[in-house]
């Protein structure tokens, strides 16, 4: 991504394919309510939010999200979410009511995503909890060092 080129001195392939992903992640919320430019705009600014949710956020909150699907999905989505508030505004091209208001309208997007962070919340708690009590949720030290590959599945996916 541009973001890991300008701060890094070095674009990688993971980072450009990540940074699309966020892009397309964030104009989801926001497809049929932003025009072109507002897309293009959502575009940009979630790639460079979703670069910091997969390095400084990641670090920060101390998560083990090797995927980094927090940081691209759940930042650039709630990025997305956010931003719709801004660029469904008619005055941006976007097609909001022409009594627009984007403070209001980024607020509406706000309680959204809040309720949505807390309802995700609560419903992986107990799914987790559940899971702990029926299975466990982590395997043991014995098999994370053997690899699950083998222990898990009884197959070497590297000879």
């Amino acid at each position: 991504s541009a973001a890991e080129g300008i701060l890094r001195g070095k674009a990688s392939m993971l980072g450009g394919a990540s940074g699309a992903v966020a892009g397309l992640v964030a104009i989801t919320p926001a497809c049929g309510s932003v025009g072109v430019m507002g897309a293009i705009a959502i575009g940009l600014i979630s790639g460079v939010v979703c670069f910091w949710g997969v390095t400084g956020l990641k670090r920060l909150l101390n998560v083990d999200d090797t995927a980094d699907v927090f940081g691209v999905h759940g930042v650039g989505g709630i990025v997305g979410a956010l931003l719709t508030g801004v660029f469904a505004a008619p005055s941006l091209g976007g097609g909001g009511a022409d009594d627009f208001s984007i403070a209001s309208q980024v607020l509406i997007q706000a309680e959204a995503v809040i309720i949505t962070i807390v309802w995700s919340g609560v419903v992986t708690f107990v799914a987790l909890s559940l899971i702990r009590v029926v299975l466990g949720l982590r395997v043991s030290d014995d098999e994370q060092r053997e690899g699950l590959d083998l222990s898990a599945h009884g197959e070497s996916a590297y000879n």
